[in-house]
């Protein structure tokens, strides 16, 4: 979920027209011929699995649903020492696609009237943002939600000690929001409220305080019973400080930039209070499946407020063709295709969820490692699921040795 590795990757999505010229994949001559995966086969996305797990990367899960209905694949491994396969019922941490969840508690409040988007950070956090330049009396509730606040991301604190080994000696710290919201204070904002655009997991730890203020719950409380719970989406929790993900469940890997040797470490353990609301969430891709569809069609906002959800504003930072809702991203894939989602990494995890805005083409992948994005995996199936796109019969390797250590793997927790 940190900065950097979020934007590799949707770069890597938004650009993939440069990505099929550069890698030679085959890919339909028109926007008007845009097939889908074959009926009821999705053999182009099942050749884009295969190509990630060939590149390095140990596990992947997928569940796709077009006209032909809905599919669940897997290729790889979801456990390096074991060799057990991904499994349709594997839960999972998916990361910054908590943010959707969040957006969506934030527009149902702001539909019961309880709140209005245009209502300031102060008004419900008084005092919280403040120092070094950042000021709650002039961000809006709304450009927490589309990355507009200028608010700097606490993610990207040494303090956090998310970057490189250093992290193993802290996985297990529990960190309060306030906290998250401090770190972020002791530094000056990205720019003045309102006047560009940057991706920051602040200000979405920001915008569960203010629903945590606006109910008189626990933020995690209200998104169980507004959305978990109606949904019936028993393989998605909100952990708080727990460490382990609920079975069944693979194993998540990662390897550090500072380490010489790359070892893979298995980080599937860890407390996940660092990401809180903009990161904790653990879930499948059938209830990740359940929720955007849901969503999509109008089952969990009313019209008004999907309205303002799917209101963009231009994201800069990851390139042309991926635009910012609020909560949600729009991006405009090379075959003409629109599809909205979020993707969501952490130590360990790639995940993305995406859809047509009708609901009837929709994509969960999840990959077990957070390196996924160093080979272009993302974008392949991405492009093959929803492109008919066919991924390069050799993909460019990665530069981690992944799955190719799988004996050698060191469990760290």
């Amino acid at each position: 979920m940190t900065t950097r590795t979020v934007r590799t990757t949707l770069a890597a999505l938004v650009a993939a027209a440069a990505l099929v010229a550069a890698a030679g994949l085959r890919s339909p001559s028109t926007a008007a011929e845009a097939p889908t995966a074959p009926a009821g086969g999705h053999e182009a996305t099942r050749a884009a699995m295969d190509a990630a797990v060939k590149a390095g990367v140990p596990g992947v899960l997928v569940r796709a649903h077009d006209a032909h209905g809905t599919w669940s694949g897997a290729a790889g491994v979801a456990d390096l020492s074991t060799g057990r396969p991904p499994l349709p019922v594997d839960r999972f941490r998916a990361g910054s696609i908590s943010k959707v969840f969040i957006a969506t508690v934030l527009l149902q409040l702001e539909a019961e009237g309880k709140l209005s988007l245009s209502d300031t950070v102060e008004k419900w956090l008084p005092r919280v943002v403040r120092g070094h330049g950042h000021d709650g009396r002039k961000v809006s509730l709304r450009q927490l939600l589309n990355h507009t606040s200028g608010i700097y991301d606490y993610t990207e604190d040494p303090d956090l000690h998310l970057q490189g080994t250093v992290y193993l000696a802290h996985r297990y710290d529990t960190w309060k929001p306030e906290q998250l919201v401090a770190l972020a204070m002791n530094h000056k904002p990205n720019f003045a409220p309102g006047t560009s655009w940057n991706y920051t997991t602040t200000e979405y730890v920001l915008a569960a305080m203010v629903i945590e203020r606006a109910t008189g719950r626990p933020y995690a409380a209200e998104a169980k019973r507004r959305i978990l719970k109606p949904l019936g989406l028993h393989a998605t929790s909100l952990p708080g400080t727990h460490p382990r993900i609920p079975s069944p469940s693979g194993r998540m890997y990662t390897t550090f930039p500072d380490d010489p040797q790359h070892t893979v470490h298995d980080i599937t353990e860890f407390n996940p209070s660092w990401g809180w609301s903009a990161g904790e969430i653990i879930s499948s891709t059938g209830d990740l499946d359940r929720f955007l569809t849901a969503l999509m069609r109008g089952k969990l906002l009313p019209e008004a407020q999907l309205k303002e959800m799917t209101t963009t504003v231009p994201s800069p930072d990851f390139g042309d063709g991926q635009d910012d809702g609020l909560g949600i991203f729009r991006a405009k894939l090379p075959c003409g295709k629109v599809v909205w989602g979020h993707t969501g990494f952490l130590p360990g995890a790639q995940s993305m969820a995406y859809s047509t805005r009708d609901g009837t083409h929709r994509l969960v992948v999840n990959f077990n490692t957070d390196w996924a994005g160093d080979t272009d995996a993302a974008a392949y199936v991405l492009l093959a699921e929803f492109c008919g796109v066919t991924p390069p019969t050799t993909t460019p390797p990665t530069t981690t040795p992944a799955a190719t250590t799988a004996t050698g793997a060191t469990t760290t927790g």
